[in-house]
């Protein structure tokens, strides 16, 4: 099980799932991401949603859907790799899944004709990073949650602290079908979403939400991506609003601090979040969560509106 298994059958036990409008959706891109065009004075600024390992864009549906109701124009990208098989996944590494990053930045500053707000979840985190740090002129901010640099929290089971040997086996040709699965609480703390979503996980229709496990070999590529990413976050010139559950069963809180430590030259503001588990988009939190991240990109939209020259001008 899944991030994005557990968001589209959280999806379907809520009975939240966004429908917008034939006119508003976009048939370019690949076939699973989806463009929501915005609406008012927040249309010209575009939030770029970047799912994680193994997800695809479906588990950022609920954020996207509060994003586009506060107006802002919303791309939800697909990963190389994704939404496929197991061997479409481990066919591509961490570059791949920058340039699809890269690719809907541009797809989405086509729509709005400025800089977008990178946001995502868990390696999606990674992603919107890396996306500020390669590409500083195209990313106005970056939304981090439950950021995953190592997969660390306590639910986690001990023998993945091993996941160091596992470039050895790549090399020697072990473990190709081998994945992690994940274990309960599956990033929920909500008990009785908790339940809810398994019984739909359990029911046989969550073959579409993505791969049950993260592969051996995609783990390596993601500790590639967050070794690239820690070691330049100091180049990141992006304001940064990081969120994450202090209890986050699947990577502790230090991922976050990790950012704080890292990004130097630009302001990083942190929310701990105190009723959640990883999932924070969905679980108890997901209101907040969503609050804050239209409150920050209402701040970049309102930076992106002044004059050129006016930034410093008195209120």
């Amino acid at each position: 099980m899944n991030a994005a298994a557990v968001a589209t059958a959280t999806l379907r036990a809520m009975d939240e799932t966004p429908r917008a409008s034939h006119s508003s959706v976009s048939t370019t891109g690949t076939e699973h991401e989806y463009l929501l065009e915005g609406h008012g004075p927040l249309a010209s600024t575009g939030v770029l949603l970047i799912h994680g390992l193994t997800g695809t864009p479906n588990e950022m549906r609920l954020l996207a859907k509060g994003l586009h109701r506060a107006g802002f124009t919303v791309l939800a990208v697909q990963l190389a790799g994704h939404c496929g098989t197991q061997d479409d996944l481990i066919a591509t590494g961490w570059k791949d899944w920058v340039a699809s990053a890269r690719r809907g930045a541009e797809r989405l500053m086509q729509h709005t004709g400025r800089p977008v707000i990178a946001c995502g979840l868990s390696m999606g985190a990674l992603l919107s990073l890396a996306l500020a740090i390669e590409r500083p002129q195209q990313v106005a901010g970056v939304v981090a949650l439950s950021t995953t640099f190592r997969y660390d929290g306590w639910s986690i089971p001990g023998y993945t602290r091993l996941a160091f040997l596992l470039p050895l086996f790549r090399a020697l040709g072990i473990g190709r079908r081998k994945v992690f699965m994940e274990a309960p609480p599956y990033g929920i703390k909500d008990e009785a979403l908790r339940e809810r979503v398994v019984s739909q996980m359990h029911s046989g229709d969550s073959a579409a939400a993505g791969l049950p496990g993260n592969p051996w070999w995609s783990v390596i590529e993601l500790r590639a991506l967050s070794a690239y990413v820690r070691r330049n976050l100091g180049a990141v010139r992006a304001p940064c609003l990081v969120m994450h559950a202090r209890n986050d069963d699947i990577a502790a809180a230090g991922n976050a601090q990790d950012i704080v430590r890292g990004v130097r030259h630009a302001p990083v503001e942190l929310v701990l979040l105190d009723d959640s588990y990883h999932m924070i988009t969905i679980d108890r939190d997901r209101r907040t969560v969503l609050a804050r991240t239209v409150a920050f990109a209402e701040g970049i939209a309102q930076q992106q509106q002044q004059p050129p020259g006016d930034e410093g001008a008195a209120p």
